[in-house]
């Protein structure tokens, strides 16, 4: 991936909107030199080319994604047949499990939240919508990698540069995960969350995202398999509504 610092300036740009879009609160201009890498000028010029385009707005020092940004936000919802056809079965599923669910898709090299609902209960695990962690650990990740096409797979496990016994593990691991069609883990990303993800597939098989339950360790023992088997279904309907 090219550095930030050697990227063209409208990658450059992007690149700072996208850490603001990642982020809950606003960030100051320190917050994003130390985020971004870019050094200070740099950083004061890809903010003004944002702020004239509208896509980030500044409040007090701090800078977040501005009117532009929550509209292109606004569209993607309006306009995704993935999340259209997910948010039904999604409710229920939440609705069903007493638990989080979301859908996931991935974007260049992570795993990013398209929709999300939250359990009603207090205890609960949760994956902020636009939110994205790395394509390597947890269910989400391990979910989707397992289902590309080999050749694109291979080259994300390539990519992380592990020993070759390692890297053997874990081709082995997401070749089980294709075989079974889900995954399943235990606080590989976020202590004490437990998590199961099945794919969504459209027409050819092809694949779109992936549905994650997430629960608290201490709320699953003995509803594993049951929990498990919902997340099954669930991207299986959504995967039929989609072909």
């Amino acid at each position: 991936m090219t550095s930030p610092t050697a990227a063209p300036h409208n990658d450059r740009a992007l690149f700072v909107l996208s850490v603001l879009a990642q982020r809950r609160a606003g960030m100051t201009a320190a917050e994003l030199v130390q985020a971004t890498g870019l050094s200070q000028s740099t950083l004061y010029r890809q903010i003004a080319t944002l702020r004239h385009w509208g896509l980030v707005m500044e409040s007090d020092g701090r800078y977040a994604p501005g009117p532009v940004s929550v509209q292109l936000a606004s569209g993607f919802d309006g306009n995704s047949d993935l999340v259209l056809a997910a948010r039904a079965d999604m409710r229920t599923l939440a609705g069903q499990s007493h638990e989080s669910v979301g859908l996931v898709t991935v974007v260049n090299d992570r795993v990013v939240c398209l929709e999300m609902i939250d359990s009603e209960q207090s205890l609960r695990c949760s994956f902020d919508r636009g939110r994205s962690v790395p394509l390597r650990d947890g269910a989400s990740a391990k979910c989707l990698l397992a289902h590309m096409p080999t050749d694109q797979r291979d080259a994300w496990v390539d990519a992380l540069g592990e020993s070759p016994e390692r890297r053997a593990a874990r081709i082995a691991e997401l070749d089980a995960i294709r075989e079974a069609g889900h995954a399943v883990t235990h606080g590989e990303v976020d202590a004490g969350v437990w998590g199961a993800s099945a794919p969504v597939l459209a027409a050819g098989r092809r694949l779109r995202g992936a549905i994650t339950l997430m629960a608290p360790l201490s709320r699953v023992e003995g509803m594993e398999a049951a929990l498990r088997h919902m997340t099954l279904v669930t991207a299986a309907r959504i995967s039929r509504a989609l072909q």
